[in-house]
C-alpha cells in the first residue's frame, strides 16, 4: 500500500458520512461522553450486584473501569485518525474489510438492540416505584411504561441531532448532579458517624457483615459481565465525533477526563453504597441509590432519586437510538444492511436505521408481559456478549492502525493509545475471559450467540453480491483491479523475458541469469 491507495480509501469511507450536520456542540460532546460512562448499569443493577458479591463489586467495577478507560483510548486514537459517524464499524471495514464490518456492525446492533430493551425495562420499573406514593401508577402495566418510554424516545431523537445533544445534555447533567449530591451526603453520613436505618456505618459495617468478600470470590468474578454492561455506552463519543466540528481538539480531553469519572462517579459510588448499609439491605431490580435516601428518613429523597435513575434510563435508551442508527447507515451504504437503513431526513437524521432500531425493540413489550421479574437479566446477558464484540473490534482496529503505522502506510495521531500494541493485547484476554464467563452463567446466553453467528453467515452470503457491487462502484476500490493487474503483470513477463535476457546478456558485467550478488553497474569494470 502506497500514499496514493491510502487517500483513496480514504475519500471512499468518507462518503458513508455524507448528509450528517455538523451541529454537536463541545459542551454536548463533553456531556454526551460523561453520560456514556453513567447509566443504568450504575443506577438500577448496581444493587442486586451488591447483594450477590457483597462490598467486593468495588473491585469488579475498578477493573472493568480500567479496562473501559483503555478501549476509550483506543476508540479516541481511531477517532482522531478519521472521524467517521460510522465509528468502529467504519474502521473496521478499513482495516479488515467488508467481512469484519458486516460481523461488527451487526454485533453492536444486537448489542444496543437488546440495550433498548434493557431501558424501557428499567424505566417501567422505575414508573411502578411510583405507585407507592400514587397508587394508580402501580396498577398501570409494566409493558404499557415501557411502550410509552419507546414512543416518547424516538419521537425526539428523529427531530434532528440537535435535539439529541440537547436531551443529552440535559440527562447527563442531571445524571452528574445526582451523583454529586449523593457523594456528599453520604460522605457526611460516614465521616460523621451518622447511622442510616439504625445502623452504624463506615468499616466496622463492613466487619459485620462478612469483609469484603461474604460470599467468596466467585461472585464477584461471576458479576463481571454484568459491571461490564454498566460501561457500554462509552464508545457513543466515538459515533459522536462524526457529528462535530474540530474533533481533534475536542475528543482527547473528553476521553481523558473519562478516567476521573470513572474513579469517582463509579468506584467512589459503590464504595459509598457499601459503608452506609449492608449489602443484604439492596435489591436486585430497586436501585441502590433509592433504597439508601429511603432508609435515611427524609420525605421525598427517595422520589427524587427515582426521577434521575428514571432519566438515565432515557438517556441510554435516547443514545442507542442514535447510535444505532449512524452505524445502520453506514452498513446500508456500503450493502450490509437493509436499504431503508440510509434513509435520512433533511434535518441530517438517518430515521431508516432508528425505526429499524426501535422496531425490534418493541420486543421488550411482550418481554415485560410475559416474564416481566426475568425481563432485565434476560437481555443483559444477551447485550454483555454484543458490548464485548463492540469494544474487540475497536480493540483489534486500533492495534491494526499502529502495524500500518509501523509500516509507513498511515501516520498515527498525536493521541494515541498508551502501551500498545501491549495494552490492546491485555485489553482481549479481558475480554475473552469475561465473554467465558457470559456463557458459564448463561447457557442460554450461549445458544442466542450460536444462533446469531450461524444468521450472520447466512446474512453475509445473501448480501455479499451487493457490498461487493457497492465496493467496485467506490474511488479507491482495487479488489477486482489488482488481481486483473497481477495477471497481465504475470503475463506480461513472460511475453516479453526473452528480449529482456538477451539485452541483458550484452551489457559489460553480465554474470548470468542467476548471479551469486546482484550485477555490477558496468561502470565498475571499465576501472
Amino acid at each position: 500500500m502506497d500514499g496514493g491507495h491510502a487517500h483513496a480509501s480514504e475519500t471512499s469511507l468518507h462518503a458513508e458520512d455524507k448528509g450528517y450536520h455538523k451541529n454537536l456542540k463541545p459542551r454536548q460532546i463533553q456531556m454526551i461522553a460523561i453520560g456514556g460512562a453513567i447509566g443504568t448499569g450504575l443506577f438500577l443493577g448496581a444493587g442486586g450486584r451488591l447483594n450477590a458479591a457483597g462490598p467486593s463489586l468495588v473491585i469488579a467495577y475498578a477493573v472493568c473501569g480500567f479496562f473501559a478507560f483503555l478501549i476509550l483510548r483506543a476508540l479516541g486514537e481511531l477517532v482522531l485518525h478519521r472521524p467517521s459517524s460510522g465509528s468502529f464499524v467504519s474502521y473496521a471495514r478499513e482495516f479488515f474489510g467488508e467481512k469484519a464490518a458486516f460481523v461488527s456492525g451487526w454485533f453492536y446492533w444486537i448489542n444496543w438492540a437488546t440495550t433498548t430493551i434493557v431501558d424501557i425495562t428499567a424505566a417501567a420499573l422505575y414508573m411502578h416505584f411510583f405507585g407507592n406514593y400514587i397508587p394508580w401508577m402501580a396498577d398501570v402495566p409494566q409493558w404499557a411504561w415501557a411502550l410509552t418510554a419507546l414512543i416518547v424516545v424516538l419521537a425526539l431523537n428523529l427531530v434532528s441531532v440537535k435535539v439529541f445533544g440537547e436531551m443529552e445534555f440535559w440527562f447527563a447533567l442531571i445524571k452528574v448532579a445526582a451523583l454529586v449530591a449523593f457523594l456528599i451526603i453520604g460522605t457526611y453520613f460516614v465521616i460523621f458517624g451518622t447511622p442510616v436505618d439504625g445502623q452504624q456505618v463506615g468499616i466496622s459495617l463492613l466487619s459485620d457483615n462478612g469483609g469484603i468478600f461474604p460470599n467468596g470470590l466467585l461472585p464477584m468474578i461471576i458479576l463481571m459481565q454484568g459491571v461490564l454492561f454498566a460501561y457500554a455506552s462509552i464508545e457513543l463519543v466515538g459515533t459522536a465525533a462524526g457529528e462535530t466540528e474540530n474533533p481533534e481538539k475536542i475528543m482527547p480531553k473528553a476521553i481523558n477526563s473519562v478516567v476521573f469519572r470513572i474513579a469517582v462517579f463509579y468506584v467512589g459510588s459503590v464504595i459509598l453504597l457499601a459503608l452506609l448499609l449492608p449489602f443484604t439491605s439492596y435489591q436486585k431490580g430497586v436501585s441502590p441509590f433509592v433504597t439508601f435516601f429511603g432508609s435515611i428518613g427524609v420525605q421525598g429523597v427517595d422520589v427524587i432519586m427515582n426521577l434521575v435513575v428514571l432519566t438515565a434510563a432515557l438517556s441510554s435508551l435516547n443514545a442507542g437510538l442514535y447510535s444505532t442508527g449512524r452505524i445502520l447507515r453506514s452498513m446500508s451504504v456500503n450493502g450490509s444492511a437493509p436499504r431503508f437503513a440510509s434513509r435520512m431526513n433533511k434535518a441530517g437524521v438517518p430515521y431508516g436505521g432508528i425505526a429499524i432500531t426501535a422496531t425490534v425493540s418493541l420486543l421488550g413489550v411482550p418481554l415485560n408481559y410475559l416474564v416481566p421479574a426475568e425481563a432485565f437479566e434476560i437481555v443483559l446477558n444477551i447485550a454483555s456478549v454484543g458490548i464485548i464484540m463492540t469494544w474487540a473490534t475497536i480493540v483489534l482496529c486500533q492495534i491494526q492502525l499502529k502495524r500500518w503505522a509501523d509500516k509507513g502506510w498511515v501516520t498515527r495521531p498525536s493521541f494515541r493509545m498508551f502501551g500498545a500494541p501491549y495494552t490492546g493485547y491485555l485489553s482481549l484476554l479481558f475480554l475473552i475471559g469475561v465473554l467465558i464467563m457470559v456463557f458459564i452463567d448463561s447457557p442460554l446466553t450461549m445458544l442466542v450467540t450460536a444462533i446469531a453467528s450461524i444468521l450472520m453467515v447466512a446474512g453475509w452470503y445473501a448480501c455479499r453480491t451487493r457490498i461487493r457491487q457497492i465496493a467496485e462502484t467506490r474511488d479507491g476500490y482495487t479488489g477486482l483491479v489488482t488481481a486483473i493487474a497481477s495477471i497481465l503483470m504475470v503475463a506480461g513477463w513472460y511475453a516479453c523475458r526473452t528480449r529482456i535476457r538477451q539485452i541483458a546478456e550484452t551489457r559489460d558485467g553480465y554474470t548470468g541469469m542467476s548471479p551469486v550478488v546482484a550485477n555490477a553497474p558496468a561502470e565498475t569494470f571499465k576501472k
